[in-house]
This record gives structure tokens, C-alpha cells and sequence, in this order.
């Protein structure tokens, strides 16, 4: 806990965390501050840098109502509690590691009053490790030709047993067309005597004498 003095009235006094380390992108400031003066609209914002330069975020509000925005660079919502200001940033990256300052301003009514520069909070973003992932094992070089053999030699088989059975099978059919029809036939001369193809041929010279 952050402990901050007495002050005047209105008068505004900040206290951060010296440090704070980011290990998942994420990170929630807190911005401690004193102040006990008649203020009834203030400004909250956190700025980057060690000039604080860049105003990363900020939320305002009343007795009734807050609003909070953020620049383009950086996704960051605030939120106001009782004598604090938490920030909230997401998605950081290792490049926005630096110094952040906390800024309380009382708007309404006059006077105009803000805190004097606080310490500030170093924000370490640490790098996320890059996975890399594990390379397969190589093959060894000789399996490749060995397998390349393997399909070659069965493939040449394969063609061996094709060709021997195709001249086989033209072999059969040769011999097969030397075979002849040996059923009889008659004479062409007595297709057109009208007898029957079964009737046996008369011998005339039985009859002379």
C-alpha cells in the first residue's frame, strides 16, 4: 500500500509503484492521490515518456458520470475509484516498455488545480518467447533409392507376367483355327434335285441290260 501525507486544501498529491513487470500483455496502473479540496469534475490521465510527451489514456468524470478514450497506439481503459485511478492496458508489446506518469486534474470549479509530477512507474513489457517448432527428422538418404527399386523391380514384374499370359492366350487362339469342320456335305450337283439331303443317290445301271 502507498501511503500519501496530509496536504493543504485544494491541493492534489500522486503516488505510483516504482515498478511494475508485464508478463502477459496486460498491465493495471494505479494512480494513488490525495486530494481535499471542493473539486466536483476531474481528469485523470496517464502519460508515456520521460518528458511525458504521449498521453496514452484518460477518463474523466463527475458526481454523476465518467468517460474514458485512448489513443490509437495503445488499448488502454481507465477507471475511477475512491482516491484512486486504475488504468488498464492490454496488448503491449516490448517496444512500449518505459516510464508512466499519472496526472489528476480538478476541472470545475475554478481553480484550476493538478498534481505536481509523481515519480512515475517504469512499465516492463518482457518479449513472449518465439516458439519454434521442432524440425521432423531428416530421411536417411538411402531410402529413397531403396524404395524407388523396390517399385521399379515390381513393376517390370508385373509387366513380365502381362506379356507371358497375352502370348499364351494368342498362342491358344492360333490353334484353335487350325481345327477343320469335318462335318459331311453332299455333292454340289444334287443341292437342286429335290431330294432330301438325307435320301441316298439311285444307282440307274442297275436297270440295263
Amino acid at each position: 500500500l502507498t501511503f500519501l501525507p496530509s496536504l493543504p486544501e485544494n491541493k492534489i498529491l500522486v503516488a505510483q509503484s516504482p515498478l511494475l513487470k508485464v508478463d502477459n500483455k496486460s498491465a493495471s496502473l494505479i494512480c494513488n492521490y490525495t486530494y481535499n479540496g471542493t473539486g466536483k469534475e476531474f481528469r485523470a490521465s496517464l502519460h508515456k515518456g520521460t518528458d511525458s510527451a504521449i498521453e496514452v489514456c484518460f477518463i474523466s468524470w463527475n458526481t454523476t458520470k465518467s468517460i474514458s478514450n485512448s489513443t490509437k497506439e495503445f488499448n488502454c481503459q481507465g477507471a475511477h475509484d475512491k482516491d484512486k485511478v486504475i488504468f488498464n492496458l492490454s496488448n503491449m508489446n516490448a517496444s512500449q516498455t518505459d516510464i508512466y506518469f499519472c496526472k489528476i486534474e480538478v476541472m470545475y470549479p475554478p481553480p484550476y488545480v493538478h498534481n505536481e509530477k509523481s515519480n512515475g512507474t517504469v512499465i516492463h513489457v518482457q518479449e513472449t518467447p518465439i516458439q519454434t517448432q521442432e524440425p521432423l527428422p531428416a530421411i536417411p538418404l538411402w531410402i529413397m533409392p531403396t524404395v524407388t527399386g523396390v517399385l521399379a523391380f515390381y513393376s517390370m514384374l508385373i509387366t513380365a507376367v502381362f506379356i507371358n499370359y497375352w502370348q499364351k492366350s494368342k498362342k491358344n487362339k492360333y490353334h484353335q483355327s487350325d481345327y477343320m469342320n469335318m462335318t459331311p456335305r453332299h455333292p454340289p450337283y444334287q443341292k437342286n434335285k429335290g431330294y432330301p439331303s438325307y435320301a441316298p443317290t439311285r444307282d440307274y445301271t442297275a436297270y440295263r441290260s
